[in-house]
């Protein structure tokens, strides 16, 4: 498991409530759109990073993390472990705090190149499972 359970308590709860979601589109059968509204529920604003750019949950979407005009606290990964590693780059670039790689997304060398520029990341895990259990 990459993550340990103060860096997905400190993630959810102290680097900030600004969450890009990449991946996240209107289609309601992808889990990105069920994940996304659990973290809204718990307070997190939503920013949806999708090439489509749509708005998704109430939410403007942007079509990459470089496009949103503000600051993202972290960046919430749903696309195929080939692709996340460019992400968690991107993510780096943009100044996140830190990176979440959803579950079945798994890249170690993204994990080693994101945590040695000083992000907190989670790989293979869902925060829609980890936030309900924080109490």
């Amino acid at each position: 498991m990459y993550g340990d359970q103060e860096t997905v308590r400190r993630i959810l709860t102290e680097l900030g409530d600004t969450w890009a979601v990449v991946g996240l589109s209107n289609n309601r059968d992808r889990a990105a759109y069920g994940v996304a509204a659990v973290l809204q529920r718990f307070g997190k604003r939503v920013v949806p990073i999708h090439p489509k750019a749509e708005t998704v949950h109430g939410e403007q979407g942007y079509a990459s993390l470089s496009a949103v005009p503000f600051r993202i606290d972290v960046v919430d990964v749903f696309v195929n472990s080939a692709l996340a590693g460019q992400v968690a780059d991107d993510a780096v670039a943009a100044g996140a705090q830190a990176v979440w790689f959803q579950l079945g997304v798994v890249d170690e060398a993204a994990f080693d190149r994101t945590r040695a520029a000083g992000l907190d990341m989670v790989m293979n895990r869902c925060p829609a499972i980890e936030i309900p259990q924080l109490g």
